[in-house]
């Protein structure tokens, strides 16, 4: 449990990282000008902290369920195996 649990961090961490490069503009860059006025932009960085919250919860969801789902593949292994 403690190797995904740090797997688990350390996939948070670099998302986070990923995401504050993402959002973060550049001093001195016209984007949002280059396509228009900033409102017709959409909202890009909502949609990338959706995706990584999303991400997130699976990964935290895996971590729970991972000893439950090895037991499983275990006992389907030993039947087939008989």
């Amino acid at each position: 449990m403690n190797i995904i649990a740090g797997r688990l961090v350390g996939a948070a961490r670099t998302l986070g990282l990923w995401a504050t490069i993402v959002t973060n503009e550049v001093p001195g860059s016209n984007r949002g000008e280059a396509r228009g006025s900033e409102h017709e932009r959409g909202d890009v960085p909502g949609w990338v902290m959706i995706t990584l919250m999303s991400a997130v919860l699976v990964m935290g969801l895996l971590a729970i369920a991972a000893p439950a789902l090895e037991g499983l593949f275990q006992q389907a292994i030993s039947k087939v195996s008989k």
